[in-house]
């Protein structure tokens, strides 16, 4: 799995950290994500779609490794 993230889309609500806080923060100063690990261990994968699924803004974007 590969994931990528759009700041310019997110919109701070940190469903993504409470979800995967493994593979996603948050800025201090904005709440914008920070991608803490583009290429999650097999075992966070289920957290991580789901992190993607609930996002409001669809910042996060999943593909699969090259």
């Amino acid at each position: 799995m590969k994931i990528t993230v759009d700041e310019v889309k997110c919109c701070g609500a940190g469903q993504c950290v409470l979800i995967a806080p493994e593979v996603f923060d948050q800025r201090d100063e904005d709440g914008i994500v920070i991608l803490l690990d583009a290429a999650p261990a097999a075992e966070q994968h289920a957290a991580v779609r789901e992190a993607a699924s609930v996002c409001p803004a669809a910042a996060i974007h999943l593909g699969e490794d090259a």
